[in-house]
């Protein structure tokens, strides 16, 4: 096993795997325009419903040679170690998952195949590569460590009580990832991080449903009495965390990222009910709080999760920029201001456009 060390900055060909989604496109475009980054991004994307090529609109006529497009599937290994040989890969930031609780109770299998046998195609091929490979960095969940109670905090020595499909499937590809720098001596790091938010995301997840449900006079469903706490995390925070950890944490390591953002579900949803009544009343002048409507519980819902950032804020210097009040109103603005996105989203046509281009 090799000897713990700090990550390498000179990164020349990273893959970037799942980045037409919602965190991979933040992180692609954040990177691109890092002055700190001078290598290419080969952005690795199956394009399944969440992975939508319009979030890196204009990327490739701005950047040129430095990112690349593969449409390739984590689960096609023959496809995957092309894509490495053909783009001399040396380092691999590992998004691409499936990620929907919901999903994932309806259609474990898919996230099985995707999440664990994907991520150990990706460690075989990033092994075979010896010494030319610099950083494989998986980006995990605070699911895995299950529930919390009202008191407490994830920390990265948790022990791991993953309560969904979605998350079982997460905990073993983070145990994988552990296991081939262990066994076999691949760098590796991985974060576990919290809720995100913010710009691109799929309309799934409880803020952009919430937001584009008020605006068009939706039910905006939560899930049991509401009273479940998430720690929240905006996007480009989040992708600041990733880059300090792919560049400065120690190779081996597990760093977990939290927002510092504990909310109740029903609090959020109030909160956006009364910023789009602030910035876009409705035409009828009601309060959107009349549209919320309790839903039966989803099974094994999680009632709190909370993460304790402690040990990448006190070696790696990372913090959150963003308050959740100030992020969730840039998110609000966001979506906004982006109907042609919106509406593409809304209507399948990003999925009919994508047909075109990549069949």
């Amino acid at each position: 096993m090799k000897t713990k060390r700090k990550s390498e900055v000179g990164f020349s060909n990273l893959l970037v795997t799942g980045g037409c989604g919602f965190i991979g496109s933040n992180f692609i475009r954040n990177l691109l325009n890092d002055t700190t980054f001078s290598g290419r991004i080969i952005n690795l994307d199956k394009l399944t419903y969440a992975g939508n090529p319009e979030n890196l609109e204009g990327i490739a006529a701005d950047f040129g040679p430095r990112y690349v497009f593969q449409k390739v599937d984590i689960c096609d290994a023959a496809k995957l170690e092309k894509v490495f040989g053909e783009h001399d890969i040396d380092a691999v930031c590992h998004f691409a998952a499936e990620s929907h609780v919901d999903r994932s109770i309806k259609d474990p299998g898919s996230f099985i195949q995707t999440n664990i046998v994907g991520t150990f195609n990706l460690l075989e091929i990033a092994k075979a590569r010896g010494d030319k490979f610099k950083l494989f960095h998986h980006v995990s969940t605070d699911e895995v460590y299950g529930s919390l109670g009202a008191e407490g905090l994830f920390r990265e020595d948790t022990p791991y009580r993953p309560n969904s499909p979605y998350s079982a499937s997460k905990a073993a590809s983070d145990h994988l990832v552990r296991a081939y720098y262990k066994t076999f001596g691949l760098p590796a790091t991985i974060s576990n991080c919290s809720n995100n938010y913010g710009p691109y995301q799929f309309p799934e997840k409880l803020i952009p449903l919430v937001i584009l449900n008020a605006l068009e006079g939706k039910p905006l469903p939560v899930y049991g009495d509401g009273k479940n706490v998430r720690d929240w995390l905006y996007v480009e925070d989040h992708c600041d965390a990733i880059w300090t950890i792919m560049t400065s944490g120690v190779i081996g390591e597990t760093y977990n990222v939290g927002g510092n953002a504990e909310m109740e579900n029903i609090l959020i949803v109030q909160l956006i009910c009364d910023i789009l009544d602030e910035i876009k009343p409705a035409t009828d002048g009601k309060p959107r709080r009349q549209l919320i409507t309790f839903v039966s519980d989803r099974p094994g819902h999680d009632r709190r999760y909370a993460i304790d950032f402690t040990k990448l804020k006190a070696e790696l210097g990372w913090s959150p920029r963003e308050s959740f009040k100030s992020g969730l109103r840039q998110t609000v603005r966001w979506y906004l201001n982006q109907k042609k996105w919106v509406e593409n989203i809304k209507t399948g046509a990003y999925q009919s456009w994508m047909k075109e281009q990549y069949g």
